[in-house]
């Protein structure tokens, strides 16, 4: 059976116990009441009958008489008459008049006057009404004693009593119209009930979308363990777009606190991302805080019914870094390349001198080349860096700038002369800012060039990238992820993902990545096809603690550095 229909069962049991408890104590308090109107009636008419001054008159008479009064005469008597009349206007069993000794003055049964009571009538006697359910020569009866007093002026003492009764058929005549009634509400009770049982497991298996309670809990246990157990960030949103449910992974990528019952727009969450959300679909190296993410949405729906919207988030922040340096190192392999070509070049003129028999021109062709050392790379200056790693990366990326007809050259105003000590990071934002620059110089005009600065300052290496390139619109932000689909990508200066994290490795460190100057085309005479000159674009970087440094170095800033030890 399932739950709602077991819910609906116990709920419906229950108005039933509730309303059949209400029904009995309803139907005891009606009898209650039947009964004390009944006795209450009782007793009035009897107060009445013992006050009339006929009454009191023939009782004090008949009681003073010390023989007993025969049944003939009081057959023909008053109170007969007046206790006949009494009982044929008020509806009762009986009215019963006695004298002191109980005999009865007055009855229904001719055959019982002057006959004693079936009744104790003592307590009436002394003075005290009496009101009570009895067994009599009548049968059971609702009755009322009231004693009858001497007439006015002649004692206190009662001379008899004044008995009134109902028979339990006349009590209850109107059992069966308050049974009616309470059977009735009853019923209306219970109908309500069962709708409002009914109601409740149609809202119940709408809202759990006909789910029972134990697959709710393999659903919660199954949702934990799915949510802490995968390493993606994933974000529940109701039909509404308001954020019912969010793991730790995606609060941590999103930077988002306490998101539940809030919409993604409210929570500051990056434009792109909303409008992964909007679309349904899913979204690249999307860049929000310090991270570079992946995210999908995908719409929820059962039964044809939209549920909502999951989004998954995946950080690419360390993938797209890596991509980064992998490029890095692919340049200069690349480079690595070109190197082992020319110099297989040289080793063919050798060996061509030497098998023509020019041995001596063969020993000083290889003379010379032992003076100039390994094959030189194509950058001018490139001498004024002393570190022979970030020394190889320039070369490796004026080689490959060359092949596109961009010249690259360290500014002459550089001096760099500690070794680096963590290459990754530099090698993956200089060569991000080179490539940018060649980029923007292809799509310049000749002279086609690329000026990189290499400054030491204590431990932080300070870098400067000028183009030759058409500059930057000052209306664009390079730095901040744009959304292709709306063709606002700057196709010369990258796709809007490698300068904010080339920011963003840079910022890590402490450091920084900017834009020093955009650049200003301008206009070459009257010619319009004289092509127009401009500076291009200057970007400048710092990176904190990349440098090895000495105790008593100066600095290419022309700043005395303190070993770190002396530092204060």
């Amino acid at each position: 059976m399932r739950f709602a229909t077991r819910v609906v069962l116990l709920q419906t049991a229950t108005a039933v116990a509730v309303v059949a408890v209400c029904a009995a104590v309803f139907l005891l308090l009606g009898v209650q009441q039947l009964r004390t109107e009944a006795e209450n009636s009782a007793l009035n008419i009897a107060r009445t009958v013992a006050v009339d001054p006929q009454v009191r008159a023939d009782v004090a008479e008949a009681s003073a008489d010390p023989g007993t009064p025969q049944a003939a005469e009081l057959r023909d008597g008053e109170l007969q008459r007046l206790a006949g009349a009494v009982t044929e206007r008020t509806g009762t069993l009986f009215v019963v008049i006695t004298d002191d000794h109980g005999i009865r003055l007055a009855h229904p049964d001719t055959d019982a006057l002057g006959q004693p009571v079936s009744t104790d009538f003592r307590e009436v006697l002394a003075g005290k009404e009496v009101v009570t359910w009895q067994q009599g020569t009548l049968g059971v009866s609702a009755r009322a004693k009231v004693p009858v007093l001497p007439p006015d002026g002649e004692g206190t003492a009662p001379v008899g009593e004044v008995s009134v009764g109902f028979e339990p058929s006349s009590v209850f005549n109107d059992l069966p119209t308050l049974i009616g009634g309470i059977a009735a509400a009853a019923a209306v009770a219970l109908l309500l009930a069962a709708l409002s049982a009914m109601l409740l497991r149609r809202r119940w298996e709408r809202l759990t979308l006909g789910l029972q309670p134990e697959e709710l809990v393999a659903l919660v246990q199954n949702q934990a363990a799915v949510l802490d157990g995968v390493g993606d960030g994933v974000v529940a949103l109701d039909a509404d777009g308001m954020v019912r449910l969010c793991n730790e992974t995606a609060r941590d990528l999103l930077g988002l606190a306490d998101p539940e019952g809030k919409s993604l727009a409210a929570l500051g969450v990056a434009p792109s991302i909303l409008v992964a959300v909007r679309e349904g679909t899913a979204g690249d190296g999307i860049v929000s805080g310090d991270r570079v993410l992946y995210v999908d949405a995908q719409a929820v729906r059962r039964d044809g019914r939209d549920l909502g919207t999951v989004l998954i988030v995946r950080d690419r922040t360390d993938l797209v870094a890596l991509s980064e340096r992998l490029e890095t190192v692919r340049a200069m392999t690349s480079a690595l390349r070109v190197q082992r070509h020319e110099f297989a070049n040289r080793l063919h003129v050798a060996a061509g001198l030497l098998d023509a028999g020019r041995g001596h021109e063969a020993r000083e062709f290889l003379g010379e080349q032992l003076q100039r050392g390994p094959v030189d790379y194509p950058v001018e200056n490139i001498d004024l860096i002393g570190d022979a790693l970030l020394h190889a990366l320039i070369g490796a990326h004026a080689l490959e700038a060359g092949e596109r007809g961009v010249r690259v050259s360290v500014a002459a105003d550089s001096l760099l002369l500690s070794p680096l000590r963590d290459v990754e990071d530099v090698a993956a934002v200089l060569g991000n800012l080179v490539d940018n620059a060649v980029r923007a110089a292809v799509a310049g005009h000749e002279p086609r060039s690329v000026s990189i600065g290499c400054y030491g300052d204590g431990a932080d290496l300070v870098l400067t990238v000028s183009d030759s390139g058409p500059g930057v619109v000052d209306d664009v932000d390079l730095f901040s992820r744009r959304d292709s689909s709306r063709g606002d990508t700057d196709r010369v200066h990258g796709l809007g993902v490698g300068l904010p994290l080339s920011r963003e490795l840079a910022r890590r460190r402490g450091g920084d990545v900017w834009l020093i100057e955009s650049g200003r085309p301008d206009a070459v005479g009257a010619d319009s096809n004289a092509a127009p000159s401009g500076s291009g674009a200057v970007f400048g970087a710092r990176l904190c603690d990349v440098l090895e440094t000495t105790p008593t170095q100066t600095t290419a800033l022309g700043t005395p550095t303190p070993a770190k030890d002396d530092a204060p």
